[in-house]
């Protein structure tokens, strides 16, 4: 009887002692959160959220701090193109300049498109998409939600049988990640990097 009673404070004592760690550090990590750089929030907003990775950072946010340090230049996003390039030069002081060539090239909106007929199944694609446009379980047909894809193409290589198509995306009024951005000649300062499209869920 004792014994079990000794068992019993033992693991008291340990939850006790957890309970208090796991408040220190919740403690510390609200003490010490670093708030967001309102500077990469603004140009963070203009990016097309396709997270494509053809500026060569993994997503559209790192992309937005590297500017924001002066690590990368702002015509290195082809989905964004022309009008994204004169929104980030707008909210940044600077002269637009041409897109990239090293970095692509600008194209009309894509979606990918699954061959239902000649899907096997691997999950593969549904692992590269980085915004979940895809649907599917192992060993079952996937499906694209053109709606929500982005058209980043990362989904493509990775197919085992080749088996994805990009096809004209949705009807602008129904696609989440092109967004209007605001002439920079119309506007200047932080108002010229409004947009008015949500994001898709990450």
């Amino acid at each position: 009887m004792a014994g079990a009673l000794d068992a019993l404070l033992a693991i008291a004592a340990l939850g006790a002692v957890a309970a208090a760690f796991g408040g220190l550090l919740s403690w510390a990590a609200a003490r010490f959160k670093a708030d967001p750089d309102p500077l990469v929030e603004q140009i963070n907003a203009v990016l097309p959220q396709t997270q494509c990775g053809q500026c060569r950072y993994p997503g559209c946010r790192p992309y937005a701090e590297a500017i924001a340090r002066g690590d990368a230049d702002i015509n290195q996003c082809p989905p964004g193109g022309e009008a994204g390039i004169r929104a980030l030069a707008a909210l940044l002081g600077r002269e637009p300049k041409p897109l990239s060539a090293e970095h692509g090239v600008e194209k009309p909106p894509m979606a990918a498109r699954i061959r239902e007929d000649e899907c096997i199944g691997c999950f593969k694609c549904i692992a590269a998409c980085p915004v979940d446009a895809i649907v599917g379980a192992p060993k079952f047909l996937h499906v694209v939600v053109e709606e929500l894809c982005t058209g980043c193409e990362l989904c493509i290589a990775p197919c085992p049988v080749d088996c994805i198509d990009l096809v004209p995306a949705p009807a602008p009024s129904d696609l989440r990640w092109r967004r209007d951005v605001v002439d920079p000649m119309a506007a200047s300062g932080p108002e010229a990097a409004e947009t008015t499209a949500d994001r898709p869920p990450r």
